[in-house]
């Protein structure tokens, strides 16, 4: 299973990713990304990572588990240092932007390419 823990709900991935991911994992369950006020200091971003570490490990079977994970990057750093310390990959999307320019306006699209794994 992958649990994707990203501010991108499944339901917004190209029909390439969800193809990619089902190939490589099989069901794709999403879990909303926290709100993480920037004014956060890291031991609050540290508290957050245990309470999802705890909600993630505890109710579901961890056999076959991969968690995809990207947003904020201190939070996902600490959460991510947690799950691989008891085995749990973790892995990011990688894409291909594409630029254009439009009446003066800088218009940006991702193509996705591949999972990578944080090792």
């Amino acid at each position: 299973m992958l649990l994707n823990i990203s501010n991108h709900p499944k339901s917004e991935w190209s029909n390439e990713q969800i193809a990619e991911a089902e190939r490589l994992f099989g069901s794709i369950v999403d879990y909303p990304f926290p709100k993480i006020p920037p004014e956060w200091d890291s031991q609050q971003t540290e508290s957050l990572a245990n309470n999802i570490f705890n909600d993630i490990i505890s109710g579901r079977s961890l056999q076959d588990l991969t968690v995809h994970i990207m947003g904020e990057m201190t939070f996902c750093f600490a959460l991510i240092k947690k799950l691989q310390k008891i085995g749990i990959r973790c892995i990011a999307s990688t894409t291909q932007r594409i630029t254009t320019t439009q009446n003066n306006v800088i218009i940006k699209q991702f193509s996705f390419v591949r999972f990578r794994e944080y090792t």
